[in-house]
């Protein structure tokens, strides 16, 4: 949720890219970092405690209860002293704090990725991020029941556009409850979810381990309440399948901490059923862990420079393929499909594999994030995001701000039946052609050449595309 934008982009990265696990409190040193772990955050952590250490100020009072930490801070001290004294109503300092964060970032900080998160969306974003959370275990969407072609219409929950279960998770309490896909989902503990973003509704339909939540579900015009107990949910950010006898299609959702794994299984799988060719779709795609697009680019790039990071003072950390991949054979064709949906961890990962030769892409450019974050939870619960470094491709090009181009422009037309992807079609259509071009070539052309000339007559007239947001609960 490195970095997600159009992240219901996804926002990509409304959602920033960390670059590795956020520490808690107890957990932090002082001690410097090195470049890759970048440095101590020590204007977050004097936001979160220096500035408002002291008490109330007596009505007309003037001794000020605000320690600033250098003179340009005396207006902000002078500001809280004068609303603490004067102020009509009572303003608790922790409603104070809230305010003053998340100004700090959006006004002070000219940089999109770096910001504050409340506690609760700090602990959201860091269950998505793990690759677990505790909920029910049920895939949800907005869905538009005039006209399902018009995702954009439904920027919140309305009684056309209704929270739809997508599917219930295997092995989920949902699924155990009896949740069924295509069920809609009215109220949460008895609340309305109209008007809520399915963010929200996700949000309070997560909650602790242990406890109960109670969904209520119109099925075909049958309306009853289910209680479900949460659970610890794993999410699942891959899924594959075969098609055509011989392609495997393996796509990413996103960049957690679980995310290598089983993205390494399911690509085992598919080539142990005969894969010769691979459509590997990071449409969507907000990105996550910066590991994590390090190893799985590594699948398929055997050597080499995969992308360089790099951070104030002129400290670079080059990441190499790791050497263990599965499918770095050449002779494994692969298409990779991407859109303006696809960022950050994802952009690494399609631009790595586009200039190492081991892959053409299909689709539309990506979003263009070239920065990296690293994320640190405060005294109050909430998180910071700050932006360390930024990125680079195999060839030290910046993905900021027109994105990784495709190599072969394909897009969803307006109103498109759901049930079809003009985009995997044109994937499919490339790699049946590098085949045949491969399989009538008598003067010995090696793949990368082949699937140069593919690339040069293959296209699509590109027209604007719908992509519905999915969230796990």
């Amino acid at each position: 949720m490195d970095e997600p934008t159009p992240s219901g982009l996804p926002e990509p990265d409304s959602q920033p890219v960390p670059t590795e696990a956020p520490e808690s409190p107890a957990a932090r040193s002082t001690a410097a970092r090195s470049v890759r772990y970048a440095a101590v955050f020590a204007l977050a952590a004097l936001l979160g405690t220096t500035l408002f250490i002291g008490g109330y100020l007596a009505a007309g009072g003037t001794s000020s209860s605000c320690a600033a930490p250098s003179e340009a801070f005396a207006a902000f001290c002078e500001a809280y002293d004068e609303l603490k004294a004067q102020y009509v109503d009572d303003l608790p300092d922790d409603q104070l704090v809230e305010g003053a964060l998340e100004g700090m970032f959006q006004y002070g900080v000219p940089d999109p990725h770096s910001g504050y998160m409340s506690a609760e969306e700090f602990q959201n974003s860091l269950g998505d991020l793990s690759g677990t959370f505790s909920g029910v275990g049920a895939e949800l969407a907005i869905e538009n029941t005039e006209n399902p072609d018009d995702l954009a219409a439904c920027t919140a929950i309305s009684e056309t556009c209704v929270l739809t279960v997508i599917a219930p998770l295997n092995g989920s309490p949902a699924e155990a409850a009896g949740i069924q896909s295509g069920d809609v989902v009215t109220a949460v503990d008895g609340e309305s979810v109209i008007g809520l973003t399915v963010q929200d509704a996700v949000t309070k339909v997560r909650g602790p381990k242990g406890t109960d939540v109670t969904l209520t579900i119109d099925r075909d015009g049958e309306v009853f309440d289910l209680t479900i107990t949460r659970d610890d949910i794993v999410i699942v950010e891959v899924e594959s399948e075969m098609l055509d006898g011989h392609v495997g299609y393996i796509a990413l959702h996103g960049f957690s901490a679980n995310a290598s794994e089983q993205f390494d299984e399911q690509l085992a799988d598919l080539l142990d059923q005969g894969a010769d060719q691979i459509v590997f779709d990071l449409r969507d795609n907000p990105g996550g862990y910066i590991t994590a697009a390090q190893e799985i680019a590594s699948e398929f790039v055997d050597e080499g420079l995969l992308f360089s990071q790099e951070s104030a003072g002129d400290e670079v950390v080059e990441w190499e393929a790791t050497g263990d991949g599965r499918a770095t054979d050449p002779a494994i064709d692969v298409a990779v499909l991407i859109n303006g949906g696809s960022a950050s961890a994802s952009e690494i990962v399609a631009a790595a594999l586009e200039e190492t030769d081991r892959a053409t892409l299909v689709g539309e450019p990506t979003y263009g994030k070239n920065t990296v974050q690293i994320w640190d939870e405060l005294s109050n619960g909430g998180g910071v995001r700050i932006t360390i470094s930024r990125w680079f491709t195999p060839e030290h090009n910046s993905v900021a701000p027109d994105g990784v181009q495709p190599d072969i422009t394909a897009t969803v037309p307006e109103g498109t039946p759901a049930d079809q992807d003009p985009v995997l079609d044109q994937a499919l259509a490339y790699l049946a052609s590098v085949a045949d071009a491969a399989a009538s070539s008598t003067d010995g052309a090696d793949a990368g050449a082949v699937a140069r000339v593919g690339t040069d007559v293959i296209g699509w007239v590109p027209t604007t595309g719908l992509w519905a947001a999915r969230f796990a609960c």
